[in-house]
C-alpha cells in the first residue's frame, strides 16, 4: 500500500515521487533561483522524464541486519588495527617482506555479497583482491607467515560470514550455513 502512495499512476505508468520531487531539487538547483516558476517547472520536467523513461525496479540482494552490522564493524576495525600494524612491521623490517598469492573459494553465490567481500579484503592494509571469479577470489597478501593458505582461506571465510550476516539476504544466509 505504501509503494501504490509513493509511486501513483499517471496515464497508466507508475510515476515515482520521490525521483519527481528530487529531480525537481536538481532542476531548481541548476537554475539556482528559488522561485515558484522554477520549482512549477522542476516538478513538471520530473514528472516528463519519469514518466517517458521509468527507470526498471532493482533489488541489489542488499539487506541490514543492525546487530550483525555492529559485529561486522567491530572486527573490521580490530582487523584494520593488526594488518597495519602487520604491514608498518614489514616495512620498518629490513629485507623484503613476505608476499603470497592465494586463491580463496568464496561460499556464496550472491554477486552484491562477493563484491563486499573484495571490497572489504582489499580495504584491509596488506591484502589485494588480484582477480576475481564466480565463486573464488585470488588474494595477493603481504606479512603473513606459516602456513598462509590456510590461515588466509579461514580469514576470508570469516571475513564472509559477517558480511553475509550483516548484508545478505534470508537466502543468502542460508545458503552460507
Amino acid at each position: 500500500m505504501k509503494r501504490d502512495r509513493l509511486a501513483p499512476r499517471l496515464l497508466g505508468r507508475r510515476v515515482p515521487l520521490p525521483l519527481v520531487a528530487w529531480l525537481a531539487a536538481v532542476w531548481v538547483t541548476l537554475w539556482g533561483d528559488l522561485t515558484a516558476g522554477n520549482v512549477l517547472g522542476g516538478l513538471v520536467t520530473g514528472l516528463v522524464v519519469t514518466w517517458l523513461l521509468p527507470l526498471p525496479i532493482l533489488d541489489p540482494g542488499i539487506r541490514v541486519w543492525p546487530l550483525a552490522l555492529v559485529r561486522f564493524l567491530l572486527w573490521f576495525a580490530w582487523d584494520m588495527v593488526i594488518s597495519t600494524a602487520r604491514v608498518v612491521f614489514w616495512v620498518a623490517h629490513p629485507g623484503p617482506p613476505p608476499t603470497r598469492i592465494v586463491r580463496v573459494p568464496l561460499r556464496t553465490s550472491s554477486e552484491a555479497m562477493t563484491v563486499l567481500v573484495m571490497i572489504a579484503v582489499s580495504t584491509v592494509p596488506g591484502s589485494l583482491v588480484v582477480e576475481a571469479y564466480r565463486r573464488e577470489l585470488v588474494v595477493h597478501v603481504l606479512g603473513v607467515t606459516g602456513d598462509v593458505t590456510t590461515k588466509i582461506r579461514a580469514e576470508v571465510a570469516g571475513l564472509e560470514s559477517r558480511i553475509v550476516r550483516a548484508f545478505g539476504t534470508r537466502r543468502d544466509r542460508e545458503e552460507l550455513e
